[in-house]
């Protein structure tokens, strides 16, 4: 903004230099033509220095702002309930992270310095105008009530248009995302042909509205462009009068010249400013949907001293609010120490099981509650540092596998990874070429489902915790490597309450408890009656 402002002044006196310079050379006025000339090339420099130093200092706070506001969503994001957060679809929040934190960026360092530097040229060349002549003054910004009235009536039209050009955006990244995460499934399904349809109408749809857009951008120029070319005229005919009538000198009727220009370009930037300040409000729209994502209270983490259980009484839970019962009145308490097997068919809450003792979703009815011999807390954000996590499905991230294994504890050493390694019978891993320093792909991707899996294990027994669950996650290792991995964490963590979810009964040979959830289709009507 100073950097702008700066420019201003820049401007007005490189106007003022010229009318005294035009006087100069035909005798107007007495002064020195070449000092006006040096004066003259001095603020071409300067301005030239300020526009240099406004598009670096543009640039590089661009980067700084793009950053913080993408790290403060998505820690948002990431500290956001889990039911808040899974209204969005990922491609969706990517789009918003990236598309929309981008326009606001360039409204912060762009737009709105360029709206102050470009309102206080308007006002400064305005009063240097009317100081000069009045009427010519007051000609040339008749123009302004019919902007702005204009104005208004693009800002709301052209809002409803780009809010559904980037909700359709957001669409068309959701598709390509899904897709190449699923690639496989679509290979085999043989269903390209339909995703790439798939992605051709959505695409057709977006061209659609980008059309709307550009017919309706198209008008509002021409009406632009008609009302600034007829003020421009007017004021410059009356300029033309006024100098044919001997009322100015030549070098007042060259500065009338700029000065009409610098009333009227600022005015006209502002119509060139509205689409990019549309595009900017409606994606500060989008953005302040995940501002509002409500956040879990998580402001003093408490890690117990003892081995850890956790207990249900009488807990109920229904994903919506008129939905089934997921669990209804169920009871259990899974002691300190104890290896409990849960079990039960697909949709019978498992994993909703696993979900309320993290405390990513609350109970709608009853309480649980961690508890060791000395302590009793109600299940929280805060308690989550107790556990650990394996859950269904390959869960490693691209990196390599060290950076995989710090993931659930920055600080364990070479040696503990190797013995967590052990443990998990991922010691494969040391006859790899690099080690703990192979590099694994999206989705672990260069191993199998069975070592991904056991490197996913190792990953949660190296973390210090107090209840270790396992949802599903020995589901790609055969009976007997299954068995193996069992008995050596039951072995090595005897002190550790394992909760272990999973559909083969052989596991409760391993186990000191086991449960059986089945399946409840109550809605919540039929539960109150």
């Amino acid at each position: 903004m100073c950097i702008g402002l700066a420019q201003v002044c820049i401007s007005l006196a490189f106007v003022e230099m010229m009318r005294r310079l035009t006087d100069i050379a035909v005798g107007n006025i007495s002064g020195s033509l070449a000092l006006a000339l040096v004066i003259i090339v001095a603020l071409y420099v300067f301005d030239l220095l300020l526009g240099i130093a406004y598009t670096w200092t543009s640039a590089i706070l661009g980067v700084k702002v793009q950053n913080m506001m993408q790290q403060q969503f998505f820690a948002r994001i990431l500290n956001s309930r889990w039911s808040g957060i899974g209204r969005f679809h990922s491609g969706d929040v990517l789009n918003r992270l990236f598309g929309d934190v981008n326009d606001i960026v360039r409204l912060m360092t762009d737009v709105v310095p360029n709206t102050l530097v470009i309102a206080v040229q308007f006002v400064a060349s305005f009063c240097y105008l009317y100081i000069m002549d009045r009427s010519l003054a007051i000609i040339i910004v008749c123009v302004t009530p019919v902007f702005l009235l204009v104005a208004r009536y693009y800002l709301r039209r052209m809002r409803r248009i780009v809010r559904k050009i980037k909700d359709s955006n957001s669409a068309l990244q959701a598709i390509i995302q899904e897709s190449i995460q699923h690639k496989m499934v679509i290979k085999v399904l043989g269903q390209s042909a339909t995703m790439v349809k798939n992605l051709g109408k959505r695409q057709q749809l977006l061209r659609a509205q980008t059309k709307g857009r550009a017919r309706f951008s198209v008008l509002s120029s021409v009406i632009r462009f008609t009302g600034f070319s007829g003020a421009y005229l007017i004021a410059l005919s009356w300029a033309i009068y006024e100098l044919h009538d001997g009322l100015i000198t030549i070098g007042m009727f060259m500065a009338f010249q700029q000065l009409i220009f610098r009333i009227q370009r600022p005015m006209e930037s502002m119509t060139h400013l509205l689409p990019v300040f549309v595009n900017s409000l409606t994606s500060a729209e989008r953005l302040i949907e995940l501002e509002e994502l409500e956040q879990e209270d998580i402001d003093n983490p408490t890690m117990f001293d003892s081995p850890v259980g956790i207990r249900f009484d009488n807990v109920s839970y229904r994903y919506t609010d008129n939905g089934r019962l997921v669990l209804e009145n169920f009871t259990h308490d899974f002691k300190p120490g104890s290896f409990t097997a849960i079990l039960g068919a697909t949709g019978a809450g498992k994993t909703t099981l696993i979900r309320l003792m993290l405390s990513l979703i609350n109970p709608s009815e009853g309480d649980v509650k961690a508890y060791t011999e000395t302590q009793c807390e109600t299940a929280t954000p805060n308690l989550r540092c107790n556990f650990s996590y394996v859950p269904q499905g390959n869960s490693l991230f691209s990196g390599t596998i060290r950076d995989n294994l710090r993931m659930s504890n920055p600080e364990a050493s070479t040696e503990d990874m190797n013995k967590a390694l052990r443990i998990a019978l991922a010691d494969f891993v040391f006859d790899l070429p690099d080690g703990l320093d192979t590099v694994c792909g999206e989705g672990g991707g260069g191993l199998s489902e069975g070592q991904a899996q056991r490197i996913a294990i190792a990953r949660a027994i190296i973390h210090p915790c107090r209840i270790l669950l396992l949802d599903e996650a020995t589901s790609a290792l055969d009976i007997d490597t299954e068995r193996e991995v069992l008995q050596n964490i039951k072995t090595h963590y005897a002190d550790t309450t394992i909760i272990f979810v999973t559909h083969r009964l052989a596991v409760v040979d391993f186990t000191t408890d086991s449960i059986t959830i089945k399946k409840n289709e109550k809605k919540k009507e039929e539960a109150k009656g």
